[in-house]
C-alpha cells in the first residue's frame, strides 16, 4: 500500500464519518420536532440536508478517484465499494429526515392528533438501528450488523400495526383524514430509515466478510 493510497483512504474514512454524524443528527432533530409537535426545525433540517448532499457528491468523487488512480483489490476494493453504497443510503436517510420535518410542519395546522405511542416506539427503534449501523461500520462489527438486520422485522411489524390503526381512525373520524395522512407518511418514512440502516449493516458484512447477505431469509 502506497503512502498516497493510504492518505486518500484515510481522508475518505474521515469524510464518511462526518457524513454519518451529520445524517444522524439531522434525523434526530426531525424526530424530536415531530414528537414535540414543533415545526420550527424545518429550516435548520433543510440546511443540514444541503450539507449532506455536498458530502454525498464529495465522497463519491473521492471513491471514483481512488478506483481510477490506485485500482485497489481485495478488502481495499470492498471498502471503497461499501463506502460508495453507504453514502447513497445516508443521503436517502437525510431526505427522509426532511420529509418527516415537512410532515411535522403540516401537522402544526391541527390541534389534534397526538403522536401515537407506537409511533414513538417505532422512531426509537429506527434511530437506534441507524446508530448501531454507524457503530458497526466504525468497529467493523458484523455481529452488530447482523442484529440490525434482525431488528428490521420489529419495525416492519410496528409499521403494519400503526398504519392499520391510522386507517381505522380515518374511516371512523372524517376530520382525522388530513392529519392522519401526515402521520401515515411519517410512519412510512421511519420504516424506510430502518430499511436504509439495514442496508448499511448488510454493506458492513460485505466489507468485513466479503459475503452478500442481501435478501437472505426473505421471500
Amino acid at each position: 500500500m502506497t503512502i498516497h493510497f493510504q492518505r486518500d483512504m484515510d481522508r475518505l474514512h474521515r469524510k464518511i464519518l462526518s457524513m454519518f454524524a451529520l445524517v444522524e443528527e439531522t434525523v434526530h432533530r426531525s424526530v424530536e420536532g415531530l414528537l414535540a409537535r414543533n415545526p420550527d426545525s424545518l429550516a435548520e433540517i433543510l440546511q443540514r440536508d444541503a450539507e449532506i448532499n455536498r458530502h454525498d457528491v464529495e465522497v463519491e468523487e473521492d471513491c471514483l478517484k481512488i478506483l481510477a488512480l490506485h485500482q485497489p483489490v481485495a478488502v481495499d476494493l470492498r471498502r471503497v465499494t461499501a463506502v460508495l453504497k453507504i453514502t447513497g443510503e445516508l443521503e436517502r436517510v437525510g431526505d427522509l429526515g426532511v420529509n418527516i420535518a415537512e410532515r411535522t410542519a403540516g401537522l402544526a395546522n391541527y390541534l389534534e392528533p397526538a403522536i401515537p405511542p407506537r409511533l414513538k416506539e417505532m422512531s426509537d427503534i429506527s434511530l437506534h438501528m441507524l446508530h448501531e449501523a454507524i457503530d458497526a461500520f466504525v468497529e467493523l462489527n458484523t455481529a452488530v450488523a447482523r442484529k440490525i438486520c434482525a431488528d428490521d422485522d420489529k419495525v416492519d411489524d410496528l409499521n403494519d400495526v400503526i398504519l392499520g390503526e391510522l386507517k381505522d381512525q380515518m374511516r371512523q373520524q372524517p376530520d382525522f383524514v388530513n392529519p392522519g395522512m401526515h402521520l401515515f407518511s411519517v410512519t412510512r418514512h421511519l420504516e424506510r430509515i430502518a430499511d436504509h440502516a439495514t442496508n448499511i449493516a448488510e454493506d458492513v458484512v460485505y466489507l468485513v466478510e466479503g459475503e452478500i447477505i442481501r435478501h437472505q431469509g426473505k421471500s
